[in-house]
């Protein structure tokens, strides 16, 4: 029988940062995840990192600060999936007031440590290109930084760096059940492959939605933790607007909504906020939902959308702790951390809440929680530690692509972009050799082709064709209904 110090479930995010972060402080640890890795909460994000602007609102101005400083240490070490932007905030006065708008962003300028972004300001819509595309009637607005970030990869380079640092990663291996047994854990797991089991010194339940079903079910653990579900859903359209800014817009009910340019040729609109109890894993994009959305995009725009416009949606289930506020937009995004085990007893520590952007520190968290479980362990690493792909070094993200793109000047431009804006700097070892068209295999489209497809499934966990099309890459949104079968057909699921 197997036998680690951390076994951790759940291959989202939080997750793989704790598996990451556990085995670069030399244990020995081991990640089960029941489907694909970034498979359900962590790729249905609004694809941000950032502070968070609207918390402020809420008073979290622990959180707000504790973000934007980790978004500055995610620029620096997943610099070819986290990548500035501009973000600009239409005025309208019956909303909120112009001095609050100028203090809450004063206080987001300056709640985090110092910022290598630019900071906010005030713009006049009507005279700048940041007003293209909205009712002339809107003149005056702000505009402030935060990133942009393609949140399934980052859930990838976190695991693959997990795994280069020791960490057995482990996805469609779901939890049949574990047990205390003589200061361990005693771990069955069941995958295609059959049943295995293993000791653990520790477990670490980081299965999002799932968790209070992890300790109910799967540990025999009654918790009187309360997880809030509330559902999150999205919109993509044509591009709504010209620029490479995204806009955060005011809506009537005090929530805000993002427009966010998607793919080069597509806008991001979202999120909703609605309580949910169902399935996790049956969830989808309501046509009520669906209406809000466009209804609140319209409050803005000259040119008026509807759902008619909408080329993809997706849904997702946040499982925020829950702090007793009736408003699901107002419970806290923050994390909460509960250790359980009786004197003599293998610990579990569970994990409620968090976002994207803060789950490097939230694993270091962890890591804090259980050091008087592993005395011998090292210290904290990851603050400056760049990920697979992101090592760049002193000459920095765009001197690399420019030289890689020089050396692939002979391959197709749309292969060589979509394969370095998905690698980085391991974008040559997806491409090897190649120095022809031909050499890259079959060409499903949309710069995806079958040595990228291959490479997904035998270096990054990839066994499905929604694996490739929605999570390793986003060709899915490019590609017709025939050429997404041929990328099914290929992989084989």
């Amino acid at each position: 029988m197997d036998r680690v110090d951390l076994f951790v479930i759940g291959g989202g995010i939080n997750g793989v940062g704790v598996a990451r972060d556990a085995a670069g402080r030399g244990l020995s640890v081991l990640l089960a995840e029941k489907g694909d890795l970034g498979g359900a909460t962590s790729s249905i994000s609004s694809k941000l990192i950032h502070g968070g602007l609207r918390y402020l609102e809420h008073y979290e101005f622990r959180l707000v600060a504790e973000s934007l400083a980790e978004r500055e240490s995610l620029l620096r070490t997943a610099g070819h999936l986290v990548w500035a932007t501009r973000f600009v905030m239409p005025h309208v006065p019956e909303l909120r007031p112009r001095w609050m708008i100028r203090l809450g962003l004063f206080l987001y300028d300056h709640l985090g440590r110092a910022s290598s972004l630019p900071g906010s300001s005030g713009v006049r819509l009507d005279a700048s290109l940041y007003g293209n595309g909205l009712r002339s009637e809107l003149r005056h607005g702000f505009v402030y930084s935060d990133c942009r970030a393609d949140d399934a990869r980052l859930v990838l380079a976190t695991a693959r760096a997990a795994r280069e640092l020791g960490a057995e990663i482990c996805p469609r291996s779901e939890l049949v059940d574990a047990r205390r047994e003589a200061g361990f854990w005693r771990v069955r797991l069941r995958a295609e492959s059959g049943e295995r089991e293993l000791r653990a010194r520790v477990l670490v339940n980081a299965a999002g939605p799932w968790v209070k079903s992890v300790l109910n079910d799967a540990l025999g653990q009654a918790s009187d933790e309360a997880v809030r579900l509330v559902k999150g859903s999205h919109i993509v359209m044509p591009r709504l607007y010209p620029g490479e800014h995204a806009f955060i817009l005011q809506n009537s009910d005090r929530r805000v909504v993002f427009m966010i340019p998607y793919e080069s040729r597509y806008t991001l609109v979202g999120t909703t906020d609605i309580p949910f109890a169902g399935d996790p894993a049956q969830v989808g994009a309501s046509a009520e939902e669906i209406d809000y959305l466009c209804t609140a995009v319209n409050r803005y725009l000259a040119r008026r959308v509807s759902p008619r416009d909408v080329v993809w949606s997706y849904s997702g289930v946040r499982p925020l702790y829950d702090d007793g506020r009736s408003d699901p937009s107002a419970v806290t995004r923050d994390y909460v951390l509960r250790m359980d085990a009786g004197p003599g007893q293998a610990p579990v520590l569970s994990v409620y809440g968090g976002k994207l952007t803060t789950y490097r520190r939230l694993a270091e968290r962890v890591m804090e929680r259980l050091a008087g479980c592993f005395p011998a362990m090292k210290a904290a690493w990851t603050a400056n530690v760049a990920l697979p792909g992101s090592d760049f070094g002193s000459a920095g993200r765009e001197t690399f692509r420019k030289a890689f793109a020089a050396h692939h000047r002979a391959l197709p431009e749309a292969v060589v972009q979509g394969v370095f804006r998905r690698h980085g700097t391991l974008a040559g070892e997806v491409l090897g050799e190649a120095r022809c068209a031909a050499d890259l295999g079959e060409d499903f489209g949309a710069g995806l082709t079958e040595r990228e497809v291959r490479y997904f499934v035998e270096h990054e966990w990839a066994a499905s064709a929604d694996d490739v099309l929605w999570r390793r890459s986003k060709c899915g949104l490019h590609l017709d209904r025939h050429e997404r079968a041929r990328v099914a057909d290929f992989v084989g699921a």
